[in-house]
């Protein structure tokens, strides 16, 4: 594969979680977020994206949440559970991207807010407008919904990812 051929990061947050007297990493879902995750795992079925990789932070919610929706997907991708991932902001979470092997075109993120959150909003070519304006609009609104998750894509390697580079392709959340 070339470097030069698009690739797409899909950050996936995780379901609702519960709030049991727990430490926040130990963190379940909630029984709503069991619902999402696996519809989230269905609408990214219906995207036809053939996840190559899973980077998945380790807390318990964000496992919880992979687990569910990857059952919906026809192929099942290769998953690493990075800690790294948990309590990382948007810098470090494209620290960890940037080490993606370039054979790996479709990546999809399972991790956390703020960092996703502020990860979609800082990889898109915010003054080229390009992308759907209705995602950009539901990300500015409304922020990214547990069990949300956002299509980018950008040309090149995994190495070159930096701020300002991706487009901003889609954006879906569970009905609220």
């Amino acid at each position: 594969m070339s470097v030069a051929e698009s690739r797409r990061i899909i950050l996936f947050r995780h379901a609702k979680a519960d709030w049991p007297e727990v430490t926040d990493h130990e963190r379940p879902l909630a029984e709503r977020g069991r619902l999402d995750a696996a519809t989230a795992g269905s609408r990214l079925a219906d995207t036809g994206i053939p996840f190559d990789l899973a980077l998945c932070s380790t807390a318990v919610r964000t496992r919880e949440t992979w687990k569910l929706a990857v059952h919906e997907l026809a192929h099942r991708p290769k998953t690493v559970y990075e800690e790294r991932l948990y309590e990382a902001s948007p810098g470090e979470l494209i620290a960890v991207l940037n080490e993606t092997p370039d054979d790996a075109r479709n990546v999809v993120l399972v991790g956390h807010n703020p960092s996703v959150q502020g990860l979609a909003e800082i990889l898109p070519d915010a003054e080229s407008g390009t992308g759907s304006a209705e995602a950009r609009e539901w990300l500015k609104q409304r922020g990214f919904a547990a069990a949300g998750f956002a299509v980018l894509s950008f040309p090149g390697s995994w190495k070159a990812l930096e701020p300002g580079v991706a487009t901003l392709d889609d954006y879906w959340a569970p009905s609220e």
